[in-house]
C-alpha cells in the first residue's frame, strides 16, 4: 500500500527554528562583562561562575508547585554559582542582576530569520504546522512571544503546560487531535535526538527529520532519524521525497 500523503509537520522550536545555543552563548558573554565590572573578577572566574550556572540550568527540575516561579529558581542558580566561587564577594541583588541580564539578552537575540520566516509561509500553504516546544511554560512562551512566531503555526504546544513531555507519546497524540490527522500523516522535525526524533519515533509519525548542523553521527543506542539535514531550509527536499 503507498504511503499517505503528508499532511502535517511538527516543528521543535530551540535551535530547530531558532538559534537558541547562540542567544545563549552571547547572553552568557554580557553577563560575563557585567561580573568583571562589578566585582573585578579574572576571566578565569567569571569563566568558572558562568559555567556553573549553565550546568545548573542543564540540569534544572522546576516543580510549579513548590511555590516558586522560574525566575526565583534561576536568579538561586546565580546565587550559588556566585557563592560556590566567590564566597561572601558576591550579594543576592547581584544574582538577580545577573539572571535578568542573562534572560533579557538571550531573548533579545532571539529570532526567526527572514529565511525561516519564508520557509514556514512556504509550507504553510501545503500543510498544516504546529510547534511543540518541551520546557517550563513561563520560559517557552516568552520565547515564542519573542520571535513573534504564532501567525506561522496552527497550533502551540507547550511541554511545561502538560503531564508529559517529548519524548512520551501522550503529547503528540495531544498534537494529532489537535490538527485531527493520524500519526503517519505527520513529519517531526527537530535538533533533539533524545526528545523529538524519539517522540517521532514513539509515536509513529511518517518520518523524523533530524537537524544537526554539525553533520553529527549518531551513537550506538540512539534513534536513527529518518533523514538528517544541517538546517531547516533543506526541509522542502526531503518533503519532496515523501511525497
Amino acid at each position: 500500500m503507498d504511503d499517505p500523503a503528508v499532511k502535517a509537520i511538527l516543528f521543535d522550536l530551540d535551535n530547530t527554528l531558532i538559534e537558541t545555543s547562540r542567544a545563549g552563548a552571547v547572553a552568557i558573554h554580557q553577563t560575563s562583562e557585567l561580573l568583571k565590572t562589578t566585582l573585578g573578577l579574572d576571566d578565569e572566574t567569571v569563566r568558572s561562575i558562568c559555567d556553573k550556572f549553565k550546568q545548573k540550568l542543564f540540569h534544572e527540575s522546576f516543580d510549579p508547585s513548590a511555590g516558586r516561579s522560574i525566575d526565583d529558581v534561576r536568579v538561586h542558580h546565580w546565587e550559588e554559582s556566585l557563592e560556590e566561587t566567590v564566597g561572601s564577594r558576591s550579594t543576592p541583588s547581584l544574582a538577580a542582576q545577573c539572571y535578568y541580564l542573562w534572560k533579557n539578552s538571550r531573548l533579545q537575540h532571539l529570532c526567526l530569520s527572514l529565511e525561516v520566516c519564508n520557509l514556514l509561509k512556504q509550507l504553510r500553504s501545503k500543510y498544516q504546522l504546529l510547534l511543540v516546544t518541551n520546557g517550563e511554560t513561563q520560559t517557552q512562551r516568552e520565547k515564542v512571544e519573542a520571535v513573534r512566531c504564532e501567525e506561522f503555526f496552527d497550533a502551540i504546544v507547550v511541554g511545561g503546560e502538560h503531564a508529559e513531555q517529548k519524548p512520551f507519546v501522550s503529547i503528540f497524540t495531544l498534537c494529532f487531535n489537535m490538527l485531527q490527522v493520524e500519526a503517519r500523516d505527520c513529519v517531526m522535525v527537530g535538533d533533539s535526538l533524545d526528545t523529538d526524533i524519539q517522540g517521532g519515533f514513539n509515536a509513529g509519525v511518517r518520518a523524523t527529520v533530524w537537524i544537526s548542523s554539525a553533520e553529527g553521527v549518531v551513537s550506538d543506542g540512539s534513534v536513527k532519524p529518518d533523514y538528517t539535514i544541517p538546517t531547516v531550509l533543506d526541509l522542502p527536499r526531503i518533503l519532496a521525497q515523501l511525497q
